[in-house]
């Protein structure tokens, strides 16, 4: 399998408290752990914000293409992300945890309920946590 494209970006500085850039520079932001972690929050993003923001346009793009290879038109969609950092009990570590929730408006909710299946099948982010990461799917119309 070739590669159709590659991001690329380093981490500078302290790990969660540092800074992430990608190599062309559209992304420069200063990171910061959550409060609730620990850390001292405030106006800077965190791993698992960038991870919320790039799964939730993923799996919008992947819902989209479901559609349209379904000949069902949508319109106004929307995809709600959440990842949560749990304590995993199994090895005292921690593990991410991700909700996906498109709202569907227009459709009925088996359609719905149909897409987000697919989409979950298709989309790449869904493709890489299958079966290591928890990932709820669900819809609303």
């Amino acid at each position: 399998m070739s590669a159709r494209y590659t991001a690329a970006a380093v981490s500078v500085g302290d790990g969660r408290d540092g800074e992430v850039r990608s190599d062309d520079g559209v992304i420069d932001e200063k990171l910061a752990v959550p409060a609730e972690l620990g850390g001292r929050g405030g106006p800077a993003t965190n791993p698992e914000q960038l991870f919320a923001a790039g799964y939730s346009a993923c799996f919008h793009s992947a819902v989209l293409q479901a559609a349209r290879l379904s000949g069902i038109k949508v319109a106004d969609s929307q995809v709600a992300t959440q990842v949560a950092i749990e304590v995993d009990e199994a090895d005292t570590g921690y593990r991410l945890a991700v909700s996906l929730r498109a709202h569907l408006p227009g459709l009925n909710q088996p359609q719905a309920d149909e897409l987000v299946e697919a989409a979950h099948h298709m989309c790449p982010y869904s493709k890489a946590t299958r079966g290591n990461v928890p990932v709820r799917v669900s819809a609303t119309v």
